[in-house]
């Protein structure tokens, strides 16, 4: 009987080597398809890292130009503001110029007879008016006149009265009535008839 040996290590051991190396092969393909994807998922990312940082230069500029609008708008009203300021300074001197001929004017309608206006002072808008009146009804008709009045005084307050004798003729005395008052001055707009006392009627003297 023949025996017939076979020697399996070589073979077993080539079956090693090629599972060995397909093993380092697909490591090797893991490898470089995990780099591929890695680059590409880079490349991706970078572009839209770029593209989001382009938007944001593009906004950011885009707020400096707003912020320059902003600041001249800003500007603009100041300017505007300065301008009305002027326009209405301007405007005050205009009808100031006038003003105390109208004052006067609205005066001389409303002082009733019997009564002399002795000293007018303006501080702002309110003036002081001194005299004296043959009587305290005279002092409250002129009260009375310049409540009423659609000229450029209005609310009119007694503040003081007393009794003053004066020299009429050489032996003759005369007792009269000193008083003081004050009223405001309109200076925001023109009186309500837009004219100067002048225009209105009625039975009144002079003052003086």
């Amino acid at each position: 009987m023949n025996i017939v040996l076979i020697n399996l290590l070589p073979h077993r051991e080539a079956k090693r080597k090629k599972r060995r190396e397909a093993f380092y092969a697909g490591v090797v393909l893991s490898l470089v398809a995990g780099l591929i994807l890695l680059g590409l998922g880079y490349t991706v990312l970078s572009e839209m890292i770029s593209a989001q940082q382009s938007r944001n230069n593009f906004l950011t500029a885009q707020i400096a130009k707003l912020d320059v609008q902003i600041k001249d708008i800003a500007t603009l009203r100041q300017q505007i503001e300065s301008l009305r300021a002027r326009q209405q300074a301007v405007e005050n001197l205009q009808s100031d110029r006038n003003l105390s001929v109208y004052l006067f004017d609205d005066l001389t309608q409303d002082t009733p007879p019997g009564v002399q206006l002795t000293s007018i002072k303006q501080e702002g808008q309110s003036v002081l008016i001194q005299g004296t009146a043959l009587s305290q009804e005279r002092v409250a008709d002129l009260l009375r006149n310049l409540a009423d009045s659609k000229g450029w005084l209005e609310k009119p307050e007694l503040i003081e009265i007393h009794s003053v004798t004066q020299h009429v003729g050489k032996d003759n005395t005369q007792t009269e009535s000193a008083f003081q008052l004050r009223a405001t001055l309109k200076r925001a707009a023109a009186p309500a008839d837009g004219a100067s006392g002048a225009a209105r009627t009625g039975n009144s003297n002079p003052a003086g």
